[in-house]
C-alpha cells in the first residue's frame, strides 16, 4: 500500500459525493419533484398483508391507474369510517390479483374492481403481476430494506424517484430508431404516492402546459391502429378475461364478498381510443352479465362526468377528491347502502 494522505483523499471523495448528489437533487426539486413513496412491490406487499393480518372485512380496490389515482382514500375514509385498501397498481390488470382474493379465505368485505378497458380486456400480464409472487417470497431482508427507505430516503429525497433514476433519463434520449420494431415513448412520472399508497396526480401535469402535452403525446403514440391487437386475438382475450373474472367473482360470492365493478372517466384521445378497440357493448356490459355483479360505469351517471382530466386519463387531487365523495354517493345509494333494493341506478 504506497504512502498517500488516505484521509484527505477520502473527505475529499465524500465531498465531491455530496456535491454531486446536491446538484443531482436540487435539479428535480427545481423541475417541480418532491420526495414521496415508490410505487413499488414492497409497498403493495405490506397492504396486502393487512388482509391477513385482521382487516379482511375491509374495503379493497383492486384495478389499474384510474381507480389508484382517482380514489382518494382519506376522503373515502371520512365518508365511510374506515379506510380502503388500496391494492390497484398502474399499467397491470387486476385479474391476478381478483383471483388472489378470491383464494384467499380471510377475505370477506367488499371489492372494487377498476376497469380500464384498454388494460383489463387486453389479455397480457401488465407491469406489476409479480407483485404478488413478491407479496409471498418477500424475504427478511426485502422487508427491512422497503422499511429503511420509507423512513430514512424516500420522505427527504426527490431524486429517489425511480422516474428520475440516471439510467431511467438515459434510456428517455431521443435516441436514433433501432430497425425491428417501433419505438415507443415510455411514459413519464403521473402520480405521488403516499406510505398507505394513497396516490394523487402529479401537480405538473396540471401546472405545465408543456408536460401536459408530452404526457398526451405518449398516450397518442398508443392509440394508432398499426398497434392494434387483431380482431381475433383481441376477442379471444376478451373472452378469457371475461371467463375467468366471473370464476373468480363467484368464489367471492361464495364467501360472502360484496364484489362492484367501477369503470372510471376518460376522455378527449384516450375514451376515443378505448371505444374504438373495446367497445361498452363488447367488452364492459359483457363482464357484467357473466359476472353477476353489479357495476358503476360513469357515462351512467352524471355526477361522475365533468372532472378534469389533463391527460385524459387521470383526474387532478382536487377533482379526484370531488369525485370520490360523488362515487361514494353513488355506491351507497345504489349498491352497499341500507336501501339498495329501492334505489335506481341513476346518477
Amino acid at each position: 500500500m504506497p504512502e498517500r494522505p488516505w484521509g484527505k483523499i477520502l473527505l475529499g471523495a465524500a465531498l465531491i459525493f455530496l456535491v454531486l448528489m446536491a446538484g443531482w437533487e436540487g435539479y428535480w426539486r427545481a423541475y417541480g419533484v418532491t420526495p414521496g413513496f415508490a410505487s413499488n412491490n414492497g409497498l403493495w406487499a405490506m397492504q396486502r398483508r393487512r388482509i391477513d393480518s385482521g382487516e379482511g372485512d375491509a374495503t379493497v380496490i383492486v384495478g389499474s391507474s384510474r381507480v389508484y389515482y382517482d380514489i382518494q382514500l382519506p376522503v373515502w375514509e371520512r365518508l365511510d369510517g374506515r379506510r380502503p385498501i388500496q391494492l390497484a397498481f398502474e399499467g397491470t390488470p387486476p385479474l391476478v390479483f381478483v383471483e388472489d382474493l378470491a383464494a384467499d379465505p380471510h377475505f370477506k368485505g367488499r371489492l372494487i374492481i377498476g376497469v380500464d378497458p384498454q388494460i383489463f380486456f387486453r389479455g397480457t400480464s401488465g407491469l406489476h403481476a409479480d407483485a404478488l409472487a413478491y407479496a409471498r417470497k418477500e424475504s427478511p431482508s426485502q422487508r427491512i430494506g422497503q422499511w429503511l427507505s420509507m423512513h430514512f430516503i424516500e420522505p427527504y429525497f426527490a431524486f429517489d424517484d425511480p422516474d428520475f433514476a440516471l439510467e431511467t433519463v438515459l434510456a428517455r434520449q431521443p435516441w436514433p430508431p433501432r430497425p425491428g420494431g417501433p419505438w415507443l415513448n415510455q411514459p413519464r412520472k403521473l402520480s405521488n404516492h403516499e406510505a398507505d399508497r394513497n396516490t394523487y396526480l402529479w401537480s405538473k401535469l396540471a401546472d405545465d402546459p408543456q408536460y401536459r402535452e408530452l404526457a398526451r403525446s405518449i398516450w397518442h403514440q398508443r392509440f394508432s391502429p398499426a398497434l392494434d391487437p387483431p380482431p381475433e386475438a383481441r376477442r379471444k382475450a376478451i373472452e378469457e378475461q371475461v371467463s375467468r373474472t366471473a370464476k373468480a367473482v363467484a368464489k367471492l360470492h361464495a364467501h360472502g364478498v360484496q364484489v362492484l365493478f367501477l369503470r372510471a372517466p376518460s376522455d378527449g384521445e384516450y375514451i376515443n381510443y378505448e371505444r374504438r378497440l373495446y367497445p361498452r357493448v363488447e367488452t364492459w356490459d359483457v363482464l357484467l352479465r357473466a359476472s353477476g355483479a353489479p357495476g358503476v360505469h360513469f357515462e351512467d351517471y352524471p355526477v361522475l362526468q365533468g372532472y378534469e382530466l389533463p391527460e385524459w386519463s387521470h383526474m387532478t387531487r382536487a377533482e379526484a377528491e370531488r369525485y370520490t365523495v360523488a362515487l361514494y354517493g353513488v355506491i351507497e345509494r345504489n349498491f352497499w347502502g341500507p336501501h339498495v333494493a329501492a334505489a335506481p341506478p341513476s346518477g
